[in-house]
């Protein structure tokens, strides 16, 4: 069975995580970065791989690639993604898959007529808490659900926020539901499916000096399958991140996840269930002044050998990273 061989486009933290996770993994081999910036700039002397500044250079000195992650700004995704499939490689594409519904659209329309596959990144799912509800709920115990609140309250702060970084611009950030929050979107349509009815209402209470965009907000929304729901936000916390919570209120119990990442399980109490012992989970992503979700992207790229090799289904799939981006647009198109 051959090794995987992959690429990454974009040589910043996550880049440099995913390179590692497959530096790691027996059954794959790194050949490569694409960034802009010199190499140096970019810190990859460790993984011993040449750096190309264009995605034809290399696509053109490696045609033997079989993947390509794709962990450049938000803004480039899209246009990443699309160079990756004109290049008939699979795609790992993170969070988020792009920022607009149109540009999903594009990119799963090119993988059906090139035939490859598309893995959107949202290594939240592989939480033991997120696990464990997952299959609460499709046990079916919990019953009708109810309601549905998630708080995320973080700190993003000017030691995030540099001058002249694509963080907190409109063009290539696109905005806190899409850079910090969206893994937390993703596990709410994951468990509970689509919303409608929405109602939202946004500000910005410091960050108008560092962003183009909210840095707090509220909506509220009703679930089609049933259910009311609220999503709550902030990155104004001061100096640290407080917590991102789920609490589900169903008709036969209530549980609430939480935690600063929606990493443990605050309380269980479900008729005529005993709470299992969950595995511990991974720590979070560790930025220095920051943090942000459970470091979990080994889990990412074995999903993608096991998937290419046709021992498994891809975690989240390009319907579903398309699903919720269209989510936070229409999010972002109900603020009063």
């Amino acid at each position: 069975m051959k090794n995987i061989k992959f690429a990454v486009i974009g040589a910043g933290h996550i880049g440099k995580r995913h390179a590692e996770m497959v530096k790691r993994n027996p059954n794959a081999e790194l050949l490569a970065f694409c960034d802009v910036r010199p190499a140096e700039e970019c810190g990859i002397e460790a993984f011993n791989v040449p750096l190309y500044k264009t995605t034809d250079e290399l696509f053109l000195n490696h045609p033997d690639c079989d993947v390509v992650c794709v962990c450049s700004p938000n803004g480039f995704h899209a246009e990443h993604s699309m160079a990756v499939l004109k290049a008939k490689k699979h795609l790992v594409v993170e969070k988020p898959m792009a920022l607009t519904k149109a540009d999903c659209e594009e990119i799963i329309y090119k993988s059906l007529q090139v035939n490859k596959q598309v893995f959107c990144v949202m290594q939240n799912r592989y939480s033991p808490p997120s696990v464990w509800i997952k299959d609460l709920l499709e046990s079916g115990k919990l019953g009708k659900i109810f309601m549905v609140n998630i708080n995320c309250y973080w700190n993003r702060d000017d030691r995030y926020y540099k001058k002249n970084h694509w963080k907190g611009t409109k063009d290539l950030d696109g905005g806190t539901l899409f850079t910090q929050f969206s893994h937390f979107l993703d596990i709410m349509y994951w468990l509970f499916g689509d919303i409608t009815n929405i109602q939202s209402k946004m500000t910005d209470f410091n960050h108008g000096h560092s962003t183009d965009f909210e840095d707090s907000g509220m909506v509220n929304f009703d679930f089609i399958n049933g259910g009311m729901g609220s999503f709550n936000f902030s990155t104004s916390c001061f100096d640290q991140n407080y917590e991102s919570s789920m609490t589900i209120i169903a008709e036969n119990g209530t549980v609430k996840i939480g935690g600063q990442y929606m990493n443990e399980v605050v309380y269980c109490h479900v008729k005529d269930y005993v709470m299992p012992e969950l595995p511990e989970g991974n720590p979070a992503n560790d930025y220095g002044h920051y943090k942000g979700s459970a470091a979990n992207h080994v889990y990412i790229i074995e999903n993608v050998i096991a998937t290419l090799q046709g021992n498994s289904i891809i975690t989240t799939n390009a319907l579903e990273g398309m699903k919720v981006v269209d989510i936070i647009e229409r999010m972002y198109a109900a603020v009063k």
